[in-house]
């Protein structure tokens, strides 16, 4: 199994994996991985017959994300838990493992958890403090916006329903790895003890003097200090309270409409989040891009021009005889504007192909 370049995973099978895996990485193989590269290898496993590979495959496959990174961890708990569908997992009295400590591994080995500081030094990323979070909802919202970008350290202050909430998991859309690993303080200061840095997210002073950055100025700030930093987020309904912000190095706050510059939680933790993994290099992936066909040669525009004349021509479509030179020379400006490629050629063709037969019988 290889993880591509925007995420994804490909399954196959060879009876030379070193010569097939070379493909994969410099191209020669044009399947799948070739617009995803660069790959990895992230799993294999040996079989006496071809056949036994060929099921192996063609069963890896058709999991789901969550069973395959299971299976690279080697996490069978958890491989056995998303085999039975979500529907019966109630009914059938199953529940969820914890996480393993080498599916922990294998998702902070591929989560950018630091970063390289100007001396070289890893720098720790940001850590998201939750100050008394009212809804479960909303905390799980924040965990699927921070895992998103690559954070996984969440630490709730106090949460008013307690913890575990039950709503947070579904809310959170498959980041679980950062609820199970959330901690619980009773007070902020604990909660900051081991931070150097603490950034309040707010969009008024509330009456402390402190210097005000944008998520995007704090983030640069943040991959070049060394010591822990910390982004603070106050309750949904009213925000941090003045105390609270007074432990802060800084204020981060966004350029916002005057007229209504209310953002919920996971709204105001995506915007830190962000920043700081463009920042800091984070190994995120954008959609691939596609590769676009090269324009078809002039020829097969030419066979295209010609057959479209044609069956315009069976249609009287060139009348009056005195304009048919200027009608020819626009159907012709016409037909070269969108670069057309040898597949769309070949379409249009066929589509005249069949408006030239009589109609099928029905």
């Amino acid at each position: 199994m290889l993880r591509c370049a925007d995420g994804s995973y490909y399954t196959g099978h060879s009876e030379n994996l070193e010569t097939r895996f070379a493909q994969h990485k410099d191209g020669t193989y044009r399947g799948y991985t070739f617009t995803r590269r660069p790959v990895e290898l992230v799993w294999s496993q040996e079989f006496e017959e071809r056949d036994e590979a060929m099921a192996a495959e063609l069963q890896v496959k058709n999991w789901s994300r969550k069973k395959k990174e299971a299976l690279i961890a080697g996490d069978w708990e958890r491989i056995a838990y998303y085999a039975v569908p979500p529907k019966e997992r109630r009914a059938r009295g199953v529940t969820k493992p914890l996480y393993s400590a080498a599916t922990l591994a294998e998702a902070a080995r591929h989560s950018p958890s630091t970063s390289l500081g100007n001396a070289g030094e890893r720098t720790p990323s940001p850590i998201i403090v939750l100050v008394n979070p009212q809804l479960g909802e909303n905390i799980g919202k924040a965990a699927r916006a921070m895992l998103n970008f690559g954070l996984t350290q969440m630490r709730l202050v106090a949460p008013r329903d307690g913890w575990p909430n039950p709503s947070a998991g579904p809310a959170a859309s498959g980041a679980d790895l950062v609820l199970e690993n959330a901690q619980v303080f009773d007070t902020l200061a604990d909660a900051l003890a081991d931070c150097s840095h603490v950034y309040a997210t707010t969009v008024r002073k509330r009456g402390v003097t402190k210097p005000v950055v944008t998520p995007e100025a704090a983030a640069r700030e943040i991959i070049t200090q060394a010591g822990q930093s910390a982004f603070l987020f106050g309750p949904e309904r009213s925000g941090l309270e003045t105390d609270h912000v007074a432990l802060a190095r800084k204020i981060v706050t966004v350029p916002i409409n005057p007229e209504f510059g209310s953002l919920n939680l996971a709204q105001a933790v995506i915007l830190c989040a962000y920043e700081w993994s463009k920042h800091q290099g984070a190994d995120l992936q954008s959609p691939p891009t596609e590769e676009l066909l090269p324009p078809a040669p002039q020829e097969e525009l030419d066979g295209l021009i010609a057959h479209i004349t044609r069956v315009l021509e069976e249609k009287n479509y060139f009348f009056p005889e005195d304009r048919r030179v200027m009608t020819e020379r626009n159907l012709v400006n016409l037909l070269t504007k969108p670069a057309w490629n040898h597949l769309e050629v070949r379409t249009m063709r066929g589509v005249l192909s069949a408006l030239e037969k009589p109609p099928r019988a029905r």
